[in-house]
């Protein structure tokens, strides 16, 4: 990492690379055995913020607006180009758009985005405002993705609907790759 951010905190063996961009970093936290590729962009707002856990990956490419708040929680994966979009600008026209108008003219929408522990997003899929993704789900590539989506089901496309389920033993390799000397070295 040869850039230094104030972060709200930031754990141990967090490798960020070089091109990724940080707005608001004081609203940002980074747990352990975490890793931030090529070109992420991550903007934590002034509010909720952005809370990443342990043993995360977020791919090349992917863009995080955290203005109604990001949690991605332990062993939780972003592939390539993935959007998360935690706040949005009404538009039905009863309002005004965009950054550059003051607050007292626009509509934002702003919910918090939740992936719960062993998420994983294909590359190119985008989320909206209020979506969590429950223990385990799994969402496949270039989705769009409105709605909650519960434990351990797996889910596609535009917009995303459930497609099937996935195992839980991951929940079991958890406990045994924790219990290990190999989880503190791999990031």
């Amino acid at each position: 990492m040869s850039q230094q951010f104030a972060f709200k905190s930031i754990g141990k063996n967090v490798r960020i690379d070089p091109t990724a961009l940080f707005f608001n970093p004081e609203n940002i936290s980074i747990g352990d055995n975490v890793r931030i590729d090529a070109h992420v962009v991550i903007s934590a707002g002034t509010e909720q913020g952005v809370t990443i856990g342990d043993h995360v990956h977020i791919a090349c490419g992917c863009y995080l607006f955290g203005a109604g708040g990001i949690i991605l929680e332990d062993f939780s994966g972003l592939s390539g180009r993935v959007m998360i979009y935690s706040a949005t600008d009404d538009y039905s026209g009863e309002s005004l758009t965009n950054p550059t108008v003051p607050d007292e003219y626009t509509n934002v929408h702003k919910a918090l985005v939740t992936l719960k522990k062993h998420v994983i997003i294909g590359a190119g899929t985008v989320i909206l405002p209020g979506v969590t993704f429950g223990t385990g789900s799994a969402c496949a590539a270039m989705s769009l993705v409105k709605k909650p989506v519960a434990d351990f089901t797996i889910v596609a496309g535009y917009p995303a609907k459930p497609i099937g389920t996935r195992s839980n033993k991951l929940l079991d390799l958890e406990q045994q790759f924790l219990g290990s000397a190999k989880a503190q070295a791999v990031c």
